[in-house]
């Protein structure tokens, strides 16, 4: 190569395209879909189009982007997509409490509200080891309820990392969401921001922190699932303006 050559970059792009829809969505999807052929056959476009958006819905609503978990040590991610509706400070669950489980000192909740236009694929906040998957039949309010995480149908899940160091968090249905479908068992070994479950249709997800960790995110904030930090275990620093 000559002084008057340039030397060659490598290069790559990325094209934008609609997710991967998961296959718990995809017979939902066929089923709308094969409502709104029905409807286009008998020549019903009035029911025709709004199955249309149905179907569009659907996918939409089961999609499942990639995600890349953030490296370093000891970070706490956002298991699911959504709103931080609250920041409060709550004895652990009794489902997981206890000396095999988050203990039964109070510790600080976070909680992601998941309209119906968010990703509602869930996934672990840490690395490390299934522990519990606890299953609770319940009431469906409004998820965005505070006594929803003691009355809505829910699922605890805990996870312990290489170190010890125990997280809990909580799937919790809510008015329209009327299943909640487990991808892990107890016992299962997970990596930070694995896909560990989803809810149908709209609902929030709990995260228990540990003592002596702060959260890094406010009320308001938005969250992505796998990506956003929630905390650092140990790091006691809170987020300026965040209540006591």
């Amino acid at each position: 190569m000559t002084s008057l050559e340039k030397p060659e970059v490598g290069t790559s792009t990325v094209k934008w395209r609609f997710p991967a829809v998961h296959p718990e969505g995809r017979k939902f999807a066929l089923i709308s879909a094969a409502i709104c052929l029905f409807f286009t056959w008998m020549a019903w476009e009035t029911l025709a189009w709004p199955m249309a958006a149905v179907t569009i819905w659907v996918l939409a609503f089961f999609r499942d982007p990639v995600r890349t978990f953030p490296r370093g040590a000891g970070y706490i991610v956002a298991p699911a997509d959504g709103l931080v509706t609250m920041i409060v400070t709550v004895p652990p669950p009794r489902e997981m409490a206890g000396a095999e489980g988050l203990g039964d000192a109070p510790m600080t909740r976070v909680s992601i509200f998941m309209s119906v236009f968010d990703v509602h694929i869930n996934r672990t906040p840490i690395a490390g080891t299934i522990r519990r998957v606890v299953y609770i039949s319940g009431k469906f309010l409004n998820a965005d309820l505070d006594k929803a995480s003691e009355e809505n149908e829910r699922q605890h899940i805990l996870v312990e990392a290489n170190d010890g160091t125990r997280i809990g968090f909580t799937q919790i249905a809510g008015l329209v969401a009327r299943r909640i479908v487990p991808f892990v068992k107890p016992g299962d070994i997970v990596a930070g921001g694995q896909r560990i479950g989803l809810i149908r249709f709209g609902s929030r997800v709990d995260v228990y922190l540990p003592a002596g960790t702060g959260p890094r995110i406010a009320l308001g904030q938005r969250t992505i699932a796998g990506e956003t930090i929630l905390a650092r275990i140990g790091d006691p620093e809170r987020v300026e303006g965040m209540p006591l």
